[in-house]
C-alpha cells in the first residue's frame, strides 16, 4: 500500500476526525449538551464504518460513510450559524435544541480560556437560593471555541 494513496488519505482522515469528535463528546458530556452528544456518538459508529470500508475495500460502506458526511456538515454548519447568530438563529432562542429542554449550557461557558469566575449567590423569600456565574476576561468567548469546534470537523468532512 502505498503512502499517498486515497485509501491512505481516506484513513488519515478518519483517525483524525474519530480523535476531534472524541475530544468534542469529552467537552460536551461535561456541559450536558444532549443533541450534541448523541450525534457525536453517532458520528463515531459512522466514522469507524468509513475506517472499515477503507481498510477492507468496502465501497458500500464508504458510500455510507459519505451520506453520514452531508448530515455531519449540514449539523456543524447550523452550530456555527447558530452560535454566530445568522438570520433568526440564536443561540438564547435555540439552546434547548442542543441541550434537549435540559437548561444546560456549554462547558466553555463557566472554563472559557483566561475567564475569570464570579458567583452570584442569592436567597429568595422561600428560602431557595440560585447561583449565577458571569465570565470576565475572556480570552475567548464560548461561542467562538463551539464555532471552532464546528469548523474543524466542517474542515475534515
Amino acid at each position: 500500500m502505498g503512502c499517498c494513496t486515497a485509501r491512505c488519505t481516506l484513513i488519515t482522515i478518519c483517525v483524525l476526525q474519530l480523535i476531534g469528535t472524541v475530544e468534542r463528546q469529552v467537552f460536551d458530556f461535561l456541559g450536558y449538551m444532549w443533541a450534541p452528544i448523541i450525534g457525536n456518538f453517532l458520528h463515531i459508529i459512522f466514522v469507524i464504518l468509513g475506517l472499515f470500508g477503507a481498510y477492507q475495500y468496502r465501497p458500500r460502506y464508504i458510500i455510507v460513510y459519505a451520506v453520514w458526511l452531508v448530515i455531519w456538515l449540514v449539523w456543524n454548519t447550523f452550530i456555527i450559524c447558530m452560535y454566530l447568530e445568522v438570520g433568526a438563529l440564536s443561540i438564547k432562542n435555540h439552546k434547548k435544541i442542543l441541550t434537549i429542554n435540559t437548561d444546560n449550557e456549554s462547558w466553555w461557558t463557566n472554563h472559557g480560556y483566561g475567564c475569570v469566575i464570579t458567583y452570584n449567590t442569592t436567597t429568595t423569600a422561600n428560602g431557595e437560593t440560585h447561583q449565577e456565574t458571569s465570565n470576565q476576561d475572556c480570552i475567548l468567548d464560548y461561542e467562538y471555541v463551539e464555532i471552532i469546534h464546528a469548523g474543524i470537523q466542517c474542515l475534515f468532512c
